[in-house]
């Protein structure tokens, strides 16, 4: 029976890459000379990653924001990856920092939005939360492919299809 999982994946490769740009920039772009700008990636596991970024100011960190949003569109990584809803911390004097964690695996709620999304849709498709990911099979590959097209305009995550089995 053909299936292929959905599921929420950013490409780490292209992230890590656009951090590193963005490091490079924000080092030789005139209104960040003698300033504390900086961005890092953490990995604190497999499936946890977060952007750090340090600033002197409110305007400042929210260049560091737009240097890093611009190289990750710029990399085709999808900007909705990013929780960007985070309030800055401060560390000491007038240094910001603000904590932007990855976006990697479907929490509960949205795989039971795209369940939702495939039994209401009248297509001859099953979809079972699996972990992280939901496995969606059918008896025919056109319907796999509509459900894939029904969920890229219905559901709001930058979801990523993959294992794809005939």
């Amino acid at each position: 029976m053909p299936s292929f999982d959905t599921v929420l994946e950013p490409d780490l490769v292209e992230v890590r890459n656009a951090v590193d740009q963005t490091m490079k920039e924000i080092g030789t772009r005139f209104d960040f000379k003698g300033s504390s700008a900086k961005v890092e990636l953490n990995e604190k596991s497999a499936k946890e990653r977060e952007i750090t970024l340090y600033g002197d100011s409110d305007f400042q960190l929210q260049q560091v924001q737009d240097v890093l949003v611009g190289r990750l569109s710029k990399r085709n990584v999808d900007i909705r990856f990013l929780d960007l809803s985070g309030k800055p911390q401060k560390l000491g004097g007038d240094k910001l920092k603000q904590a932007v964690p990855v976006k990697a695996g479907l929490d509960a709620e949205s795989a039971k939005k795209i369940q939702a999304a495939l039994k209401g849709s009248k297509l001859k498709v099953q979809g079972a939360i699996q972990g992280d990911a939901v496995r969606v099979s059918g008896a025919k590959r056109d319907d796999l492919q509509a459900a894939m097209a029904l969920l890229r305009k219905e559901i709001e995550l930058p979801l990523t299809f993959n294992n794809f089995r005939d």
